[in-house]
């Protein structure tokens, strides 16, 4: 299990009382490489391998899920997806969710780890954008190209003799960042369908330093201080990219985490305000009311 970042708020908590996050084991990789591709198992999404708990958990690493059959129902972030035939579902490292107990996964899963592919192409690909919707619908013409692509990744992952293994690992970087530019196309395209605008580079610096720091900086200034912009810049960069000021985009982030806690795990509300920042217990209740629209303890008890 890597080491946790002292800032991330499950590192704060017990053993038994945190969302349990999965790591990549590389070790369950075909040599050890960087991902894993194969079909989903009966049992839970990796055949052959053990399978994370159908409980709601936290994973560390990407996760793509392509359906052959369906309907599939599978909850990310306090929303249910329903996938068919020909979708794609895309899990992004730090997401909590949930395999169904009563469907039956059928198709092939592709994870791997995050820093297996160079840094450029996980910007090309996007795949740290959780702006961008986890389900995908490709069309007849892109799923056929997919398919293909993900036929060929698969068979260069199960060829683990015809050459050395650091030429076998360059090779399958190299398929996977072909196939990743194709799923890539399809999730900015379901975006753009959104109307979700594409983030420049001030609004990427801005998400990545939330993602770190959202447990222990809430103010605005702080960030653009620490990026460098002004306030100014900061708020029409987040703005264009998400239609939020950067104060909401800090707040959705923050109670995103307290509805995570507050479902997954039996932390005292207070205990759970410590976790996102928010120490003082009525004042983090008044937070999240303003924010959620319910009380911690009410949001709570609707999870049951």
């Amino acid at each position: 299990m890597p080491e946790q970042d002292p800032a991330h708020p499950s590192a704060h908590l017990g053993p038994t009382e945190h969302i349990r996050t999965y790591p990549f084991d590389p070790a369950e990789s075909l040599s050890g490489v960087g991902m894993r591709v194969g079909p989903m198992g009966a049992g839970g999404p990796w055949e052959g391998v053990a399978a994370p708990s159908r409980r709601a958990h936290r994973i560390d690493f990407h996760v793509l899920l392509f359906f052959r059959a369906g309907p599939v129902r599978h909850m990310i972030d306090f929303t249910e997806y329903e996938a068919g035939a020909g979708d794609i579902l895309w899990i992004r490292p730090g997401q909590v969710h949930g395999f169904s107990a009563t469907d039956e996964y059928v198709g092939t899963s592709l994870t791997m780890q995050p820093g297996f592919l160079p840094r450029a192409i996980v910007e090309a690909t996007g795949m740290y954008r959780y702006d961008r919707p986890p389900l995908l619908h490709p069309d007849e013409a892109q799923q056929a190209a997919i398919q293909a692509s993900l036929e060929q990744l698969q068979r260069e992952y199960l060829d683990t003799s015809t050459l050395p293994l650091s030429l076998h690992t360059s090779v399958l970087r190299h398929t996977l960042t072909a196939f990743m530019l194709r799923v890539a196309h399809v999730s900015a395209q379901a975006a753009a369908d959104a109307l979700e605008p594409q983030a420049d580079t001030t609004f990427t610096r801005f998400r990545a330093a939330v993602e770190k720091q959202f447990t222990t900086n809430h103010s605005v200034s702080a960030y653009a201080d620490e990026l460098g912009y002004s306030r100014r810049t900061l708020v029409r960069a987040v703005r264009a990219a998400t239609g939020l000021t950067p104060k909401a985009f800090i707040d959705r982030r923050v109670v995103l985490e307290a509805k995570r806690l507050l479902a997954h795990t039996d932390l005292p509300v207070g205990r759970i305000g410590a976790a996102v920042g928010v120490p003082d217990s009525a004042n983090f209740s008044k937070y999240f009311q303003q924010h959620a629209g319910v009380t911690p303890a009410g949001f709570r008890a609707e999870q049951v």
